[in-house]
């Protein structure tokens, strides 16, 4: 019998799910130096406009972005700067995971090979 989660797991789980799609991390960076109209992102994204509320909604559902609106137009920004940090520091994880692999190919690159002779 599956044990159920204590809530702050499961609120944490269902944040990284909301970062958790690659459109939605381009969004964020989009975001990063203020706010930009649903227009612009769709348009940043070459989403069509349900793929891009779609995103949106997810993140808002987070807290991640809150909008703004003027006229006809609604803004998005990032609600918390940290949010960005965390990206950064996703990136700066991603980036030493590389640089091992990095390595790991350089010295495959450089092992001698030699095929085992055949004993006939």
């Amino acid at each position: 019998m599956p044990t159920s989660q204590p809530p702050v797991f499961v609120r944490k789980a269902e944040l990284f799910r909301a970062l958790g799609h690659p459109a939605r991390i381009r969004i964020l960076q989009l975001l990063r130096d203020g706010e930009r109209t649903v227009g612009d992102l769709q348009a940043a994204l070459d989403l069509d406009s349900s793929g891009t509320s779609q995103h949106l909604a997810a993140l808002r559902k987070q807290d991640l972005v809150e909008t703004r609106r003027q006229g006809t137009n609604v803004f998005y920004r990032v609600k918390d700067r940290r949010t960005l940090e965390l990206l950064q520091l996703a990136k700066e994880i991603l980036t030493s995971s590389l640089e091992g692999s990095r390595t790991l190919l350089q010295d495959l690159a450089g092992e001698e090979f030699e095929p085992s002779r055949s004993r006939a």
